[in-house]
């Protein structure tokens, strides 16, 4: 049964375990943070009455993960200057009501910009959203089944390492998913092998439950570290948007 944490020093750890982990994966070392991803084009309309009302549009967009941001906009067709100041952004091109000057597609497809071209604002804002939307970064969704406390270390020749731990919520289950976070934030990943109250091997144990973990491999376990039961999500994330450098005429 999935569950909600609730606010204590003992879920806090387990939430900064959270940002850990977006800069953690699989052993790899720590990348930078790059911060909110950002969906950068140039906008050009056919008169200063249009480019303000496109703009105030496309201002109103707020429901996406990622910053959207106009870097140029202007008056008349779209031109050289609109390609190069494209290529430093995003590599998009948004025109309403306009067209291209001789040679454009040409370049377009040279510096892999992708023109859009709109006669209706919704469709341009809702075509700027989705866009935007397909860029954010995806981070991997997980449903928390169970989570339990380190409070002793065994060692058994037959059965290798042996944490016991005390299930605090939810609760463990045999072949599920599950990490241990120590102080520093997750330090080993992997699925739970098998587990035993006492001498008896269960598949699941339920708060309050004292349990034996079976782990292969791992011996940097100790106590007062969090083990963390989930469930990944099956959820894939769409495609993220890429410039196809060419011309896109949308039409209602």
């Amino acid at each position: 049964m999935s569950h909600k944490h609730k606010k204590s020093t003992y879920h806090k750890r387990i939430s900064k375990s959270r940002e850990w982990l977006k800069t953690h994966k699989d052993g790899q070392k720590e990348t930078p943070d790059r911060g909110r991803p950002k969906l950068e084009f140039v906008l050009k309309c056919d008169s200063t009455g249009s480019l303000e009302a496109v703009t105030a549009a496309i201002l109103k967009i707020t429901d996406t993960e990622n910053d959207i941001q106009i870097i140029q906009s202007g008056i008349g067709d779209i031109n050289h200057s609109d390609v190069l100041m494209a290529e430093t952004g995003s590599n998009l091109i948004i025109g309403f009501q306009v067209g291209l000057i001789p040679g454009i597609e040409k370049e377009l497809n040279e510096y892999i910009i992708e023109a859009r071209l709109y006669s209706v604002i919704y469709q341009l804002t809702d075509d700027i959203k989705s866009i935007a939307k397909s860029l954010a970064i995806s981070e991997t969704e997980e449903d928390i089944t169970g989570t339990a406390t380190v409070i002793a270390l065994f060692k058994s020749e037959r059965k290798g390492e042996i944490i016991g731990c005390e299930v605090k919520e939810g609760q463990l289950t045999a072949g599920k998913h599950f990490r241990i976070i120590s102080a520093m934030g997750p330090i080993y990943s992997g699925t739970i092998e098998s587990m035993h109250i006492e001498k008896d091997t269960v598949q699941k144990a339920i708060k309050g439950k004292k349990v034996g973990i079976k782990i292969r491999g791992f011996k940097d376990a100790k106590v007062g570290d969090i083990i963390e039961c989930y469930h990944p999500s099956n959820k894939k994330k769409k495609s993220p948007w890429h410039p196809t450098g060419t011309l896109i005429i949308k039409n209602q």
